[in-house]
């Protein structure tokens, strides 16, 4: 999810449909990770019939499935890779999401693939879905109910798509750049205190570059901004001021409250700038976005 460059309306309005629209052998084994926290929506028997249902598309037998509620987690690395993955990755960022944001789980059992490397990513995604990756990193897909991963390129990604199917059961009508912006914040993370936290990241320089040159919209027109707009007009730039807005508000000790407030105001304010005012507790955006960008300006990355 690097930045591209930026190609017709079409292009991108394909690009955005296949973003959320869509983008799974006999398994080597079938593991079931350990929980300290209460299962999700579905039972045991659901779940054991949800991976009878998987193994019978498994690609081959170099996968090994593991559940991981409210995921199965499905990998062709070494068994032993693939469940550290499920508990180091996907239990740890579930399990801290669920604890500051999220009360629901995703309305579906849904699939994590973790593709070993580039051609095993790009191979069995045109062999399970007849489609090709947009990305070389990963990818959420509502329509397959599957997270998809080239592993090799790192966790970040991976985290930032477990963001996705929780906003969309949590919080339906979240604009995109708050969708986005949740979901890029944790692509380089830590644990500070049992909490989730996010650091700073590859955006960080094309952000800079873009305040430097003046070129960075004002967050009105953010928060103002629809999916269309947000994804084909310059979507790098815009995918890094949301991800570093919400830096700005978690070093402030405000990203929880702004997301709990904007949930609640959402019908009176769709796209979260008046939210973002209330947070905040400024009047005028254009002096806050100054401070803003000297704050984003002093950060630095690695």
């Amino acid at each position: 999810m690097r930045r591209l460059p930026i190609a017709l309306l079409l292009s991108c309005t394909i690009a955005l449909l296949v973003h959320f629209l869509g983008q799974s052998s006999t398994t080597s084994s079938v593991q079931a990770a350990d929980r300290d926290e209460a299962p999700s929506g579905f039972s045991d028997e659901d779940f054991a019939a949800h991976v009878a249902a998987l193994k019978k598309k498994l690609p081959s037998d170099d996968f090994t499935i593991v559940i991981e509620k409210p995921f199965v987690v499905i990998g062709d690395e070494k068994p032993d890779v693939v469940k550290q993955r499920a508990i180091n990755t996907v239990r740890w960022a579930t399990k801290r999401l669920k604890e500051r944001y999220f009360s629901k789980d995703p309305r579906h059992i849904l699939d994590v693939w973790l593709f070993k490397d580039k051609a095993s990513y790009e191979k069995h995604v045109a062999q399970l879905w007849n489609d090709r990756p947009t990305t070389p990193y990963g990818y959420y897909s509502s329509r397959h109910r599957a997270l998809v991963m080239n592993i090799s390129t790192g966790g970040g990604t991976l985290v930032h798509e477990i963001v996705h199917p929780f906003i969309e059961s949590n919080f339906p009508r979240c604009p995109a750049w708050f969708n986005e912006g949740l979901g890029s914040l944790y692509e380089q993370c830590a644990d500070r205190n049992n909490i989730i936290t996010g650091l700073t990241n590859w955006r960080l320089a094309g952000l800079q570059k873009a305040i430097k040159a003046g070129n960075l919209p004002s967050f009105k027109d953010l928060c103002g901004s629809n999916a269309i707009a947000f994804y084909s007009r310059d979507r790098g730039t815009n995918y890094a001021q949301a991800r570093y807005l919400c830096m700005y508000l978690q070093e402030k000790d405000l990203l929880q409250k702004f997301y709990q407030l904007f949930t609640e105001q959402h019908a009176k304010d769709p796209g979260g700038y008046e939210t973002l005012k209330t947070v905040l507790k400024r009047d005028d955006m254009d002096a806050f976005q100054k401070e803003w960008e000297a704050w984003v300006m002093k950060l630095r990355f690695p």
